[in-house]
């Protein structure tokens, strides 16, 4: 399998002209002057390995991996090639990097948390974008630790807040409706002859008991039902994604398109649970949208950056929408609220008739199928893009907003 996407990876950053045309509406006259991007990383191993949580809530086999847990693997450098390629075909088309050359120095950063699955994104991404160019990839040096701008912890210690945060957490929780999802998964896993149910006495998830927890200097964390559906949903959409035969995709027990929805609820909602209510929001993502604020709101004199792109995780994803009041949204052909390898896109735009400045926020993704299939992002195959609407910056029907609105969302 290695030695094929090889190939694979060899052609990516050449497979297509690096043009892209520009996704959704945008009126004659406006130019982009400035884009943030937050990308979460691409195709990883399950967090959770076959020798430990895993283990304990089925007596099945389950697959092996050819990288260890957590890391990108090759089918994910080769799909984040395909985005990079993709992006960067939307850059140059709007103006912010050179056609047919490197972009200028200082007019690109790219800035990774400092794991491998995100390092490693960051550079397949460059590699796509930029073949042949220097454009470097920063990170801090200590590799494997949490870069504390992506590292979705708690941060405020008051006794009151810890209170109200666990309460949200459970309420959100609540509010998602899994039944039919954990039932489902009790029947794949064979839940009852697991060591969760004859060890941990957990035997049925639909009667479990969540608990959730935040501890300042720590991610919002929980216990039972959520998190361990979570941990089995990740590694099957998992298995999908990177193509793994269909009777080893949850051994082949998932048949249709809505087993898949009851499962991908667990996910979510486990995220949703996490990361997204008010408070908890603003309080993890606080040093992401620091950063976010200091780039495009209010940079040192002189220091805008055309072209920022932050690679960092679903958690950051969520939380910085979360804590910014981006309304519901729906992503068509992904089950994923924020699927591998999406990108969220903070863009500052022209208005050179009317004399304004503007603001739109897109999602850019790839679909559960184009990512099984290992698709080449074309201009006649590119991927999903979506506008999404902030609380407090009113948008008009092409997703633009004052500027202005926008910085007030801020911190």
């Amino acid at each position: 399998m290695i030695a094929r996407y090889a190939v694979l990876l060899a052609a990516a950053a050449c497979a297509f002209p690096a043009t892209q045309a520009s996704a959704g509406s945008v009126p004659e006259g406006y130019k982009l002057e400035q884009v943030l991007m937050l990308s979460r990383h691409n195709l990883r191993a399950p967090l959770a390995n076959s020798g430990s949580a895993l283990a304990k809530v089925t007596e099945k086999k389950w697959p092996e991996w050819e990288v260890p847990g957590g890391n990108l693997t090759v089918k994910g450098g080769i799909l984040e090639t395909y985005m990079g390629r993709s992006i960067g075909g939307w850059l140059a088309e709007n103006g912010l990097v050179p056609k047919d050359a490197c972009p200028a120095s200082g007019s690109v950063h790219i800035y990774a948390n400092s794991l491998q699955r995100t390092v490693a994104t960051a550079q397949f991404f460059v590699a796509g974008a930029f073949a042949g160019c220097d454009v470097a990839v920063h990170h801090q040096d200590k590799m494997g630790s949490m870069d504390p701008t992506f590292n979705p912890a708690i941060r405020d210690n008051q006794d009151g807040f810890r209170d109200q945060a666990v309460a949200a957490m459970a309420e959100k929780a609540k509010a998602t409706p899994l039944a039919s999802g954990y039932r489902l998964l009790d029947g794949i896993l064979g839940f009852k002859a697991s060591q969760s149910c004859t060890q941990d006495k957990l035997c049925d998830l639909t009667k479990g008991e969540d608990s959730f927890t935040a501890k300042a200097g720590e991610e919002p964390g929980t216990k039972g039902p959520l998190k361990l559906g979570n941990a089995v949903v990740d590694a099957f959409t998992l298995q999908y994604y990177e193509g793994f035969p269909p009777g080893d995709v949850a051994w082949g027990k998932i048949r249709n398109e809505g087993q898949w929805r009851s499962l991908a609820a667990i996910k979510n909602g486990y995220q949703e649970a996490l990361f997204t209510s008010p408070a908890v929001a603003r309080d993890v993502a606080g040093p992401m949208l620091a950063y976010i604020a200091g780039a495009l709101v209010k940079p040192e004199a002189g220091k805008a950056v055309p072209v920022t792109m932050l690679f960092g995780h679903d958690s950051n994803v969520a939380s910085v929408l979360a804590a910014l009041e981006a309304e519901p949204y729906a992503l068509s052909g992904q089950d994923e609220k924020t699927p591998i390898g999406g990108v969220i896109q903070f863009q500052r735009w022209r208005d050179t008739k009317g004399n304004r400045d503007l603001f739109r926020l897109d999602y850019v993704y790839q679909t559960k199928e184009q990512l099984r299939q290992g698709t080449k992002l074309t201009p006649k195959n590119p991927p999903r893009r979506v506008t999404l609407k902030l609380k407090g910056c009113p948008a008009d029907k092409d997703g633009f907003c004052a500027w202005s609105d926008f910085a007030k969302t801020m911190p």
